[in-house]
């Protein structure tokens, strides 16, 4: 029975995309290292911001990181002893939790996204012209298109 593998260009593409990633991400990554956050908080930390200063549900944060609950949980405990995050229960259910930035988290945050737009600009869009960005653009849309994988 044979294998099947990729074309030529199929495996420059998706290596290309794998090495680039991952070396995009430590970069980014080193970048918040000063600010003694990972990327996984600045991650939850910026969620928060664009929620606004009612935050939102802990199991809401976890599905948007695509976390498991227990394990989101863990993350907030980190954030929470560090006062970057607090905890509320739901006003209208007592068993969940909201979550929302504190002071210092809004602070941190505010440094953390200048240092990532910063690498950001850099290391990606800095690099790309208007045309392929365009075109980068496009290719996620694609990959985004859930409709079309049912539809296969």
């Amino acid at each position: 029975m044979a294998t099947e593998r990729l074309t030529e260009l199929e495996d420059e593409a998706w290596r290309g995309f794998l090495v680039t990633h991952e070396r995009i991400w430590r970069e980014m990554e080193a970048g918040l290292v000063p600010l003694g956050v990972s990327m996984a908080e600045y991650s939850v930390l910026g969620l928060l911001g664009e929620a606004g200063r009612d935050g939102m549900r802990l199991t809401e944060l976890a599905e948007l990181r695509m976390m498991s609950t227990g394990g989101f949980s863990r993350l907030a405990d980190r954030l929470e002893k560090r006062g970057l995050i607090e905890r509320r229960r739901v006003p209208t259910d007592g068993r969940g939790y909201e979550i929302a930035l504190t002071r210092a988290g809004r602070s941190l945050l505010r440094a953390a996204w200048k240092q990532q737009h910063a690498d950001i600009q850099r290391l990606f869009l800095g690099r790309l012209s208007d045309e392929q960005l365009r075109a980068l653009a496009g290719v996620w849309a694609s990959l985004a298109d859930q409709e079309g994988d049912r539809r296969r």
